[in-house]
């Protein structure tokens, strides 16, 4: 693996990881690939992802110099939640990284990321944001009661059933298949642990301008999903507020695009490199 850049097979490769003190005594994690001095694309994900799946999407970018991937707080190897936590605390924490690492050329965010990357280009200026399929309150809160309960008994495995049957409408042979493969299984229950305190968190947040700072917007919504609840009536909800975006359509992919098409995300990253 090279210092930075990209690697022999022209993939861009993991350089530094950085750890950015947050309120609360917390802390995020901020793995970075390719140039570490030279700005590129900021990507924030969202619930139930981590900065570990994103690795094959920043990997097959090859228009930015370099892609800086936040490890949210309330999983490993950042810090905890804390009590206080809120959208609040997600904005402010992005805030502390963009200090940190200097300002960007965009900042990416994934859904519940997207979000908290729009409410922070509510209140500083960002060159260029992109966001894909932001949601919004009341977004999965008709689970939150089922949520509470299953965090209350600190049952991981019902989470994982909730937020995939009742929040994301996925089917039960999906779920099943899910989790039939127990090393996926074991990482979506790890994900699932600060899961009731994210959707309760969006559920609560005041409302607030939504990208109003940013030089340049654009939306990215999902073919499949297009039009359709519960992610694309939620993007479209987002979309009427913030009338200056640009809006762009991922063929043959769903709300897991980093998952099941990353090269095609990345190559879609490429196009809107500024």
């Amino acid at each position: 693996m090279t210092a930075g850049g990209a690697g022999h097979n022209g993939r861009m490769e993991h350089a530094i990881r950085h750890r950015v003190p947050v309120s609360g005594g917390s802390w995020v994690t901020v793995d970075v690939f390719g140039e570490p001095g030279a700005p590129g694309l900021l990507v924030l994900p969202g619930v139930m992802s981590d900065a570990h799946g994103w690795r094959d999407v920043v990997r097959a970018l090859s228009a930015w110099p370099s892609a800086a991937v936040v490890n949210r707080r309330g999983r490993t190897p950042s810090g905890p939640l804390t009590g206080d936590y809120s959208m609040r605390t997600e904005v402010a924490d992005l805030g502390a990284v963009l200090d940190a690492l200097g300002e960007p050329r965009a900042v990416f965010g994934w859904s519940y990321g997207a979000l908290v990357a729009l409410l922070a280009a509510g209140e500083r200026p960002v060159r260029q944001l992109i966001g894909y399929e932001p949601v919004l309150r009341p977004f999965g809160a008709e689970a939150l009661e089922e949520l509470k309960a299953a965090d209350a008994a600190a049952d991981l495995d019902l989470a994982v059933e909730i937020v995939n049957r009742r929040i994301s409408g996925f089917s039960a042979e999906y779920v099943e298949a899910l989790r039939a493969d127990r090393p996926t299984w074991e990482m979506l229950r790890r994900l699932a642990e600060p899961l009731y305190a994210e959707i309760a968190a969006l559920n609560s947040a005041e409302p607030r301008p939504l990208g109003r700072l940013a030089e340049r917007v654009d939306l990215v919504v999902g073919a499949r999903n297009r039009g359709l609840p519960p992610y694309g009536t939620a993007f479209e909800d987002v979309r009427a507020l913030v009338p200056g975006a640009a809006v762009h359509v991922l063929p043959g992919q769903g709300h897991l695009a980093h998952a099941e098409g990353p090269a095609e995300l990345a190559a879609l990253l490429d196009t809107l490199a500024g």
